[in-house]
């Protein structure tokens, strides 16, 4: 039997996990951390907003760095044996100019993943994402 009171997006396992209208345990205190919700003591913390916003672009230099590998790779196979695109002395340079692109591309913050990743984190007042 389906129950279909329950949004899709909700995994099977949680069907009637929860009364509803049932008050989610610490859900009013200030302080006590609920899985999934960034609280605004936490948020408020200026360290806390420092190592997130290191953690965002950081990963954002990592998404960037790596599609740039997966676009050298596919560049590379489709290149002729005797092309520029296939010679080792040109990979590790490329290879270096690549991260060091996807650093700088990172810290402008140019692909917006990490502005995406500080507004699921900060609460909007202390979200500076541009």
């Amino acid at each position: 039997m389906l129950n279909n009171s329950l949004p899709p997006f909700l995994p099977a396992g949680r069907a009637g996990a929860e009364a509803p209208g049932a008050a989610t345990p610490g859900a009013d205190t200030p302080g006590v951390d609920t899985p999934g919700v960034a609280t605004p003591v936490a948020a408020a913390d200026p360290a806390y907003v420092a190592k997130a916003t290191k953690a965002a672009v950081e990963f954002e230099r990592f998404f960037v760095s790596h599609l740039l590998q997966q676009m050298r790779a596919s560049t590379r196979a489709l290149a002729a044996e005797d092309s520029v695109f296939n010679d080792r002395v040109n990979r590790d340079m490329q290879d270096m100019a690549d991260d060091v692109l996807a650093g700088n591309l990172a810290g402008q913050r140019a692909f917006g993943v990490a502005d995406a990743i500080l507004r699921q984190l900060l609460p909007a007042p202390l979200n500076k994402s541009k």
